[in-house]
């Protein structure tokens, strides 16, 4: 008999932590070894516990869950990470994937749909909502049609395209740099205008494609 998948829940909603070891505890494949409430913890909570799978959320206190699983890589972890999370938006999800996650769900999946995903992303496979699969996809298919202009992106509009990339908000950039939102809008739009891009995450894979990220 396999042993069972060691598991580490983090969310930093104690509602939706008892939710899931509920659902998942009746699972003979499934060891939930420990959760974590923000990303700080779930770092600690690693080192600890050794899981097989890290189920993380992506809003979360202290640290973020696409800096933890950046830094859960660093460590060169065997954990695999599994995202679930509620949102859906673009600059969540490229950041995440690029950060190391080898899945990516949303929390309205119901309770097969959660296991087939944890074995995937298990046994090494990528695992994709299909809603994310399809932005993925998307995003592959239409690449942008015009070359940047010859206006070169200035030093504060690089900072703000690489916190773009990092999946941050106009709001958490604005927080970063110390300039308010309104002003972040402005610079995400020139930076789109240059570079003759359509969003967000248009502009996150230019990033990364060009090292900038």
């Amino acid at each position: 008999m396999t042993s069972p998948i060691r598991l580490l829940i983090v969310d930093d909603h104690l509602v939706v932590r008892a939710g899931l070891r509920t659902l998942l505890a009746a699972e003979p494949e499934i060891e939930i070894v420990g959760e974590a409430s923000d990303g700080a913890e779930a770092l600690a909570e690693m080192r600890r516990l050794a899981p097989d799978v890290i189920l993380m959320d992506l809003t979360m206190p202290r640290m973020d869950g696409i800096t933890a699983i950046e830094q859960i890589r660093a460590c060169q972890s065997a954990a695999r990470i599994l995202v679930l999370t509620s949102f859906e938006a673009d600059d969540k999800v490229f950041p995440a994937i690029r950060a190391g996650a080898l899945g990516y769900t949303l929390k309205d999946f119901g309770p097969a749909e959660l296991l087939h995903s944890i074995k995937r992303v298990h046994r090494g496979e990528l695992s994709l909502h299909p809603a994310i699969a399809r932005k993925v996809l998307h995003e592959l298919a239409h690449p942008p049609r015009r070359p940047p202009t010859d206006e070169p992106l200035t030093e504060r509009e690089i900072v703000v395209l690489r916190l773009i990339a990092q999946g941050q908000s106009n709001q958490e950039i604005a927080v970063a740099l110390g300039i308010g939102a309104a002003t972040v809008g402005k610079h995400v739009s020139h930076i789109l205008a240059k570079l003759h891009l359509a969003s967000r995450t248009q502009a996150a894979l230019y990033a990364v494609r060009e090292g900038l990220a």
